[in-house]
This record gives structure tokens, C-alpha cells and sequence, in this order.
């Protein structure tokens, strides 16, 4: 009997934490038909991320599983995601040995850092062909005007030894397309898996979660998911939460979720007299604690697709978040949820305020982001996946 050879793919990502782009990554590698692919996942040690004692423990258990299924875990130390240049050289030459070593069919890299140098070691070490997915971009929103465009520079220069780039959305992909990054036939757009299996459990109980947070069963909830950094913009919701909240004893704003701003955002509140508002820091019942929330927000100045958004319609949440990067991909204005401009107090106040005396606007809403969510399965993602790799192999087997 003939037994077929299994193709070799190494994916390589920085911050291997609990955010949107490694949680795809994790989704990926642990997905893809083993009995097809060898699969290797490449990762940085993540300490940017400030990880809590918790995080911490729910990636070690996603390594672990991953291992479960097949996947080998090669640790880079030096695969960060703060730009280095003494730690970047020696990720690059470690990359480039451990290509040469492994002779993978194929590279798939993660992330905009990971992108470049993963990109540029496969070129190196004669990988035939690669593919990246940026997860986003840092175009704007993220630095000056002279290091974004270095960072546009790289990623052109990059694109040229690049087979195929997927981006989780439309929006995304008309964003490289506005800064030349590649020719439209070098993209491909594959929407981000989510495991929404915990999400659409019916066995959540929001009013015992309610009742563990001490959070009356009469209060309405505003609630945000996601790491507690600028890009994020949960500032601003704070301050909006200070224009809504004064004399309000049954409105409660939740942050869910840890990161460099925890502090700052906890004395910004704090100045600002907002009276019922929780830092919860990074949970492992996410799905209960969102299954409190009456509202959820992101206010985001810069959005790749974010993940927790359908995490959130998958629990019938309505939405309120900014009108920016991928997010109107997901959230139809006036049908599923209400965007606004980001950065915009106002605007995040008007919406709250609209929702917060509407509940059968909330119901119909939320109802709507159901439909929306159930598009996204991990299991969808990973056939696109499986058939780009198909495509590609095949080019170079004509």
C-alpha cells in the first residue's frame, strides 16, 4: 500500500497569549488534518504580554493540547514583538537554521513582526512557498508617521517574496491594497475561526455569574473583552461611562481582560468618580462573565476583525463599537449593533444611551448578531486554509 508522504508547514507567531491572532494561530495548527500535514508551531515567549498567573496557565494548556494533537512547539526566546535589532539578528538566524534543519514545504507566519522576519528566513533557507496572515496592520493607530512608514516599506519590500497573504476581512484587505502593499491576486480573505462551542452554551447561568460578581440582578451592563492596551481605546469608553453613569446606581461598566493599562485605567475611573465599574483582569470564564453584559462595546482605534466580537453576538449581545478596520465586516450598523467613529466620546455615549432605553432594539439586535456568528467556525476557517495550501502545491507540482 501507498502510503503519501504529509506535508511539512511551520507557522511562526510572537505572542503565543490569549488574543485574537494567537488564539487563530492555536485554532489553525490544532485543526489541520494531521494525517495530511506535519505541522510545527514557531513562538516567541510572549513576556510583553504581561500575562496574569491565569493567562499564564490557559496557554500552557493550549500547548499542551496542541501537542496533543500533533503539533511540535519550537520556542524562539528571541521572537519578540518589540522591535530589537540585537534580539531581531538572532531570531532571524535562528529562523533560518531551523527552516533549513525541518525543510518545510511550507511557512505560514503570524503577526506583522513574526511576518517579516519569518517571511525573510524562509526566503533564506529556499521554503518554497509562503504565506502570511497580519491579523490586522499597523498602518495607523499604532505609531508616528516616519515608523509606519518603514513599517509600509517592509511589508511591500516583504510581499514580493510572498505567495499568498490572507486578511481576516474585506476592510483589511482593501487597507494593504490602499498602500500598495501587493498586487490584489497576492490576497486572499479567510474570516477568523472562533471555537463558539462555550459561547452558545445554553448551560451558562448569567444570573448566578451575576450573583458571584455581586452585581444586582436589576443593574444594566456595559461590558468590553480585550487586552487593556492604547490600540484598544477603552479610555474612551471610560469617559463615556463618566458622562452616563452620575446618579445611575444601576449601571455597571465591566472591563474583562489584563494588560499595561490595567493601572492607569483603574486611577483614570477612579478620577473620574465612575462609581460601578469593575476590572476583572483575565478570566477563564469569559463566556459567563460576557453572559452578564446587557451591551458590549469595543471602542477600538484599530481592529483586524476582533474575534470577541463574535464571541459577543454568539451570546445574542448587541454590539456598540468603532467604525474602523475590520469591524463593519461583522457589525451591520442599525441591524446587529451601532458604530461609531473612533476615538468618539459622544458617539460611544449616543449608542449606549440608545440601547440602555430600547430593549427591544437590544433583543432584535442581538438576535441578528446570532445569525452573524454562526459564519464563523473554526472548522470554515481551516478548510480555506487547507484549500489555499492545496492551490499552492499544486502550482508548483504543474
Amino acid at each position: 500500500m501507498l502510503i503519501m508522504e504529509r506535508i511539512k508547514v511551520i507557522h511562526v507567531i510572537t505572542r503565543f497569549d490569549k488574543g485574537g491572532s494567537a488564539e487563530n494561530t492555536f485554532l489553525t495548527v490544532k485543526g489541520l488534518n494531521k494525517n495530511k500535514y506535519e505541522v510545527i508551531l514557531i513562538r516567541g515567549l510572549a513576556e510583553e504580554s504581561r500575562m496574569g498567573t491565569e493567562e499564564t496557565a490557559a496557554v500552557e494548556r493550549n500547548l499542551r493540547e496542541a501537542e496533543k494533537c500533533g503539533v511540535k512547539i519550537i520556542t524562539v526566546s528571541e521572537l519578540v514583538r518589540t522591535i530589537h535589532p540585537l534580539h531581531d539578528l538572532k531570531a532571524l538566524f535562528d529562523l533560518i537554521q531551523i527552516f533549513k534543519n525541518e525543510k518545510p514545504r511550507i511557512v505560514h507566519t503570524h503577526t506583522s513582526k513574526a511576518g517579516i522576519l519569518g517571511r525573510w528566513a524562509a526566503f533564506f533557507a529556499n521554503t518554497k512557498i509562503i504565506v502570511h496572515t497580519p491579523h490586522g496592520h499597523v498602518f495607523w493607530g499604532y505609531f508616528n508617521k516616519w515608523k509606519t512608514g518603514c513599517f509600509i516599506l517592509l511589508e511591500k519590500l516583504t510581499a514580493f517574496i510572498t505567495n499568498k497573504i490572507i486578511t481576516l476581512t474585506e476592510q483589511e484587505k482593501r487597507d494593504h491594497l490602499q498602500c500598495k502593499i501587493a498586487p490584489d491576486e497576492k490576497f486572499t480573505v479567510i474570516h477568523s475561526g472562533v471555537d463558539l462551542s462555550a459561547f452558545s452554551d445554553s448551560q451558562i447561568n448569567a444570573p448566578a455569574m451575576r450573583e458571584k460578581l455581586r452585581i444586582p440582578p436589576e443593574a444594566f451592563v456595559v461590558g468590553t473583552t480585550g487586552r487593556l492596551t492604547p490600540i484598544k481605546g477603552q479610555r474612551y469608553l471610560l469617559e463615556a461611562a463618566a458622562m452616563i453613569s452620575p446618579g445611575n446606581r444601576d449601571l455597571f461598566f465591566v472591563f474583562l481582560g489584563d494588560g499595561e493599562l490595567a493601572r492607569e485605567l483603574g486611577k483614570m475611573a477612579s478620577l473620574l468618580g465612575i462609581k460601578n465599574v469593575m476590572f476583572l483582569g483575565w478570566r477563564q470564564d469569559v463566556p459567563e462573565v460576557m453572559s452578564t453584559f446587557d451591551i458590549f462595546v469595543l471602542p477600538s482605534l484599530n481592529e483586524g476583525m476582533g474575534k470577541v466580537l463574535i464571541e459577543a453576538m454568539a451570546l445574542g449581545k448587541p454590539i456598540v463599537a468603532s467604525d474602523v478596520g475590520g469591524i463593519p465586516d461583522l457589525v451591520a450598523h442599525n441591524r446587529n449593533g451601532l458604530l461609531v467613529p473612533p476615538a468618539d466620546v459622544e458617539g460611544l455615549v449616543d449608542s449606549i444611551n440608545v440601547l440602555l432605553h430600547d430593549p427591544k432594539r437590544r433583543e432584535v439586535m442581538g438576535d441578528r448578531g446570532k445569525v452573524v456568528a454562526a459564519d464563523y467556525s473554526a472548522e470554515a476557517m481551516i478548510k480555506k486554509i487547507d484549500l489555499l495550501y492545496h492551490d499552492e502545491l499544486s502550482y508548483f507540482i504543474r
